[in-house]
């Protein structure tokens, strides 16, 4: 027999200050429906998806095991610049079950391919796997070890981290220092201490102790930085807004990206959607030292458009300005208007946005100066690509440890494959129509 569940939350709609007890009866809806012979009505449907003020979002999508142990162990992966081949193996067994061909070109990068009910248009959408680290420049004679930065640093973020050195007998724990303020002029102790001051110290008294752990000059060094959630309640304007998981790790620059894109590809093949293209997703490298995997995946790819996958900066810090930063973590993914590596497509930049709109995808304008993406490379590849960055605004960036949303991270995906469903020959070919 069919029951309309519609009822069983009718007096709670009167009633929408009780958000608590809306979510209650939504998640009891839920699990009624998932009895035999129970349907869903449209009326339900519409207070699921409207209702603000609780969390349905867990309760309905939530970011599943297996997807959350991916993000974790791609995370906390080695990977500098230029080493990337561990991060780019997890992205590589992960998605094989989905895609239906994997393949890597000449820098290392991982491309794997979604087929839809076309050849063409060939939809791009990458995400680089290195991480900013270092690189041991040398070993002096009490032991310590310099080093050169692999990607940008702020050098205040630097004294103190605890850091892991990789060698041929594995990995080797160390502390970022530098001469400790006690023993500095007292003009020179309220001046930031640069990276050529800074070494770093692994216990070796000198320099055959630093030797015999395997150390040698061109060893990569990754920040040492484990992944975490933290669940909290959201607020707004002192009202109960429902729910994320914030997350907590090294390397989200850009690993989310290559994350979205995976969970992109699984979408379509988990769920079956179909879709008027070829998706092909890229796991990049060296993307921190000069978007070099982005290169040479566009001359693989050839890409009739481009997506990339990244993370923005989020501005809701003490000391950033809407200006500078206009994003807000946990406020929706953000679509970049302009950086300074690129202009956007702007017939696909007004598409991604309807897009947006029309699924009800909470999302972000954004703009940034200075840094650019691999988009900026691929998008002036071939003979040209329209191309746009979707992100997902991180705190704390190029740093030990970064912070973003997990339902921000989740609407990206959602946002990404309602863009591909509607990715055909005609609308691509609109984008760069004169």
């Amino acid at each position: 027999m069919a029951i309309p569940v519609a009822k069983c939350v009718a007096h709670f709609v009167s009633a929408p200050q009780e958000a608590d007890w809306l979510c209650f009866a939504v998640i009891a809806c839920n699990i009624i429906e998932s009895c035999p012979g129970v349907r869903r009505s449209e009326q339900t449907a519409n207070v699921i998806n409207r209702n603000p003020d609780c969390s349905v979002k867990k309760v309905v999508d939530h970011m599943d095991k297996k997807s959350l142990a991916f993000l974790e162990k791609l995370t906390n992966s080695f990977g500098p610049a230029g080493f990337e081949k561990e991060p780019t193996r997890i992205v590589r067994d992960y998605v094989k079950r989905y895609s239906d061909a994997t393949s890597t070109d000449g820098l290392g990068s991982l491309l794997f391919t979604k087929k839809g009910t076309s050849e063409t248009p060939v939809v791009l959408i990458p995400g680089h796997v290195d991480e900013v680290g270092f690189i041991v420049s040398s070993i002096n004679k009490l032991g310590y070890l310099t080093f050169n930065p692999l990607g940008g640093w702020f050098d205040q973020v630097l004294l103190g981290q605890r850091v892991k050195v990789r060698t041929s007998k594995g990995l080797i724990p160390g502390i970022i220092a530098a001469k400790p303020p006690h023993l500095l002029p007292t003009e020179e102790r309220s001046k930031v201490v640069v990276k050529d001051k800074m070494f770093i110290d692994i216990g070796a008294s000198n320099e055959e102790e630093a030797k015999e752990m395997g150390i040698r000059i061109g060893n990569p060094v990754m920040p040492d930085s484990t992944f975490s959630t933290i669940d909290k309640k959201v607020f707004s304007k002192g009202k109960r807004k429902g729910s994320d998981t914030i997350a907590i790790g090294k390397a989200f620059d850009d690993r989310i990206g290559a994350f979205i894109a995976a969970e992109v590809v699984k979408t379509l093949k988990e769920k079956r959607i179909a879709h008027p293209n070829t998706v092909v997703g890229a796991a990049t490298t060296q993307e921190e030292v000069g978007l070099r995997g982005a290169r040479t995946t566009a001359y693989v790819v050839k890409p009739d458009v481009c997506l990339t996958l990244e993370v923005d900066i989020a501005g809701d810090v003490p000391g950033i300005e809407a200006n500078e930063a206009p994003t807000k973590m946990g406020m929706g993914p953000s679509i970049t208007t302009y950086d300074s590596s690129m202009i956007p497509n702007q017939e696909l930049l007004e598409f991604v946005i309807s897009a947006a709109d029309k699924a009800k995808i909470p999302h972000q304008l954004s703009q940034m100066a200075r840094g650019g993406t691999d988009a900026g490379i691929i998008h002036i590849s071939n003979a040209g690509c329209p191309s746009l960055v979707i992100g997902v605004p991180t705190r704390h960036i190029h740093a030990h440890a970064g912070m973003l949303s997990l339902t921000d991270t989740e609407n990206a995906v959602k946002l990404l494959v309602e863009v591909v469903k509607k990715l055909d020959k005609k609308k691509v070919a609109s984008f760069t129509e004169v």
